[in-house]
């Protein structure tokens, strides 16, 4: 089973998806329309369920930081995809708020300096945006790079976070 809720923040509206094992998407308010198939991609054949109760917790942690009152979450996280990209995420877990690194950098973290593409492409596809924090990471000449929620919204991010 798959449960999620929609949860007001300061950069639109965010869906919020867990499984029995952990937080599994968090979607920004354009993606919400086709959240049912984003979903269904890693989980086929899970049920969805709308359940404010059971995300609370995430939400109350993703309201913290928003305030500026949380620095890192305390979540537990269900992340389906491939091992590469999985090292590169976790890498990305590890950039201290207010810090940024380049694709290269997270490449090295995940343990293959050559695979920069790979490690922007595991970027591109991170399912859990803010939580594993893809906005700290800039093209490794230093600018933005590109960002799921767009450049507004990474920039606002970082700003949040005092790294510009």
């Amino acid at each position: 089973m798959i449960q999620y809720t929609i949860a007001d923040s300061p950069i639109g509206k965010l869906l919020l998806a867990r499984s029995n094992k952990g937080l599994t998407h968090i979607l920004f308010e354009y993606e919400i329309p086709k959240f049912e198939s984003i979903i269904k991609k890693k989980f086929p054949d899970e049920n969805i369920a709308k359940n404010d109760k059971a995300l609370a917790n995430a939400v109350q942690q993703l309201n913290q930081y928003f305030a500026g009152e949380r620095r890192s979450f305390d979540i537990e996280l269900d992340l389906v995809m491939p091992p590469f990209h999985y090292q590169a995420l976790m890498a990305v877990k590890k950039i201290p708020y207010g810090k940024t690194l380049s694709y290269k950098n997270v490449a090295e973290g995940a343990g293959n300096p050559k695979a920069v593409r790979a490690a922007g492409s595991a970027n591109a596809n991170n399912p859990l945006p803010i939580v594993i924090p893809c906005h700290r990471v800039l093209a490794t000449g230093g600018g933005l790079g590109g960002y799921g929620g767009g450049l507004e919204m990474k920039n606002y991010l970082l700003n949040l976070e005092g790294a510009l």
